[in-house]
């Protein structure tokens, strides 16, 4: 068992939150993360359980409260099953940490606190089963899911990984949809636009030393959709540059650049988010 307690304090000049909630501040404080962690990493069954508060602050959108996140997907965001037969295989079932992006869920698993543009078009966490794989410097995954949390799973995703050497990793990622997208769903996380959508990505990790660099680049498209009211397909795209340099084994310096190509047309309501 082990806890997560972090927060940020933050100020900004063009606040975007809507009256009376945290993003309409100049100034704030919040907490990011304050969550408990339960897991069982060894033996043919193990489980993953984390619990708790935790917030989505990201790039161009107003900060959300850690109430407000929290609501997205509870106060137990990850909650899956383990079942591994052998060394190379294991399938996991429950409540999952997505396939898709670079970038994790919470604040504490990433280089920067606030998630990026490309990350603010990903599914975060998904319910489904995943398959996992590898052999020598190959790994692979693949997920049947409910992809933005729509409770339909009818969701593929999938990664692969390349283990140049201990320095350099080259992954691909993928995730679309096998059927149609509800039109609404009672969970707050749920994305139509983005159930509907396909992503996909290749990114690059560099290690050594006090040095982290990842680039990556991604490409969504969504297509015309009656049903959602899509009525025109539309496509998103960008790239990222991600890096972080550690002075000491516990302090670091993160930094990113990032660009992101919006689709639509001016006045239809298709933005870079998939929501």
């Amino acid at each position: 068992m082990q806890g997560i307690a972090s927060g940020m304090a933050f100020y900004q000049d063009n606040p975007q939150g809507s009256p009376g909630t945290l993003g309409a501040k100049r100034e704030g404080t919040d907490i990011t993360n304050g969550m408990v962690i339960i897991q069982k990493e060894n033996g043919p069954i193990q489980f993953d359980i984390q619990a708790g508060a935790y917030s989505f602050p990201t790039l161009a959108a107003s900060i959300p409260s850690a109430s407000r996140s929290t609501s997205e997907f509870g106060a137990l965001p990850v909650a899956y099953l383990k079942i591994v037969p052998s060394s190379n295989f294991s399938v996991e079932i429950g409540q999952l940490p997505t396939l898709i992006g670079v970038e994790d869920g919470f604040t504490y698993q990433n280089i920067n606190i606030e998630r990026g543009l490309l990350w603010d078009m990903e599914p975060i966490i998904s319910r489904g089963i995943q398959f996992n794989a590898s052999a020598g410097p190959l790994s692979a995954s693949l997920s049947l899911n409910d992809g933005y949390f729509s409770n339909r799973y009818n969701v593929m995703s999938g990664s692969l990984s390349y283990a140049i050497n201990g320095s350099n990793t080259l992954g691909l990622y993928a995730d679309g949809a096998l059927g149609k997208s509800r039109t609404t769903s009672n969970d707050s996380a749920y994305s139509s636009y983005g159930n509907e959508s396909q992503i996909y990505g290749v990114d690059y990790e560099y290690s050594s030393g006090p040095w982290v660099i990842e680039p990556y680049f991604q490409y969504m498209h969504t297509p015309k959709s009656t049903h959602l009211g899509i009525p025109h397909a539309f496509d998103n795209y960008g790239g990222a540059l991600l890096a972080d340099y550690s002075f000491t084994q516990t302090i670091s310096l993160g930094a990113r650049a990032e660009y992101l190509e919006v689709g639509g047309k001016t006045g239809e309501g298709l933005n870079a988010i998939a929501s």
